[in-house]
């Protein structure tokens, strides 16, 4: 059996860094992506929420004003319930189970609900604010996608 010389063994390590450096490079693509699905799926999540109490609110089953648009006040809502005006024993309404955390939040400890930037269906688009309602939800992260979106657009 014959050993390596010093060349063959500088070069396998050579090939070996090589690949390393490959590696990881592709790894915080990954470790990016999930971070983003999640964020996909908790955008969907609680917007479905939204949606589900402003079409409760639409067919009378939550009590509002009149002057009110329909929508949560609060994210915490979803998960607290609302009485259901339809039932004799006006039983609690739930949209969500819990308030998932915004994935790309820097802390991890937040209260879920605060993690997320609110828009009220009085403030334009391309300037969410807070108000009386919570009309849509963003991430408050500064970074951008890998698809070249930033994050508080998504």
């Amino acid at each position: 059996m014959r050993g390596f010389t010093y060349i063959e063994l500088m070069v396998t390590l050579a090939i070996m860094a090589v690949l390393a450096m490959m590696a990881v490079p592709s790894a915080h693509y990954e470790i990016q992506r999930e971070k983003e699905q999640a964020l996909r799926e908790a955008l969907m999540q609680i917007r479905q929420g939204i949606d589900n109490y402003k079409h409760a609110s639409d067919v009378g089953r939550i009590q509002k004003d009149i002057d009110a648009t329909g929508y949560p006040p609060s994210l915490g809502v979803l998960v607290q319930g609302v009485p259901d005006q339809t039932t004799p024993d006006h039983r609690m309404l739930y949209f969500m189970r819990r308030i998932p955390a915004d994935p790309l939040f820097p802390d991890s400890k937040a209260d879920p609900a605060s993690t997320w930037g609110l828009r009220s269906y009085a403030s334009p688009p391309d300037a969410p604010a807070e108000g009386d309602d919570v009309f849509d939800i963003y991430s408050r992260s500064t970074q951008t996608g890998l698809n070249g979106v930033p994050y508080k657009d998504w």
